[in-house]
């Protein structure tokens, strides 16, 4: 037996726009980033210097490493390929 095509009774959903901008503007928004400012805790100069010498330190070290890859892969290439510059 072939069944049926059931009919959909449900009536249509409306649309409800989801993310409807608040009124304010622009000024609230400032208000907003000035109350969320006060609740930082902010590093202290010391802090701020220590994380500031492990980043530079991080930096000098990844980078002669890369350079040091660059290099052996730049020699290799040479080699193999017979270059000479």
């Amino acid at each position: 037996m072939a069944k049926d095509k059931k009919t959909d009774s449900t009536p249509a959903k409306k649309k409800v726009p989801v993310n409807q901008p608040k009124s304010g503007g622009l000024k609230e928004y400032f208000k907003g980033v000035k109350t969320e400012t006060k609740k930082v805790v902010w590093p202290t100069r010391k802090e701020l210097t220590s994380y500031t010498i492990v980043v530079l330190v991080a930096c000098v070290f990844f980078g002669l490493v890369i350079w040091g890859l660059d290099s052996a892969f730049l020699a290799a290439l040479r080699e193999l390929l017979k270059i000479n510059i």
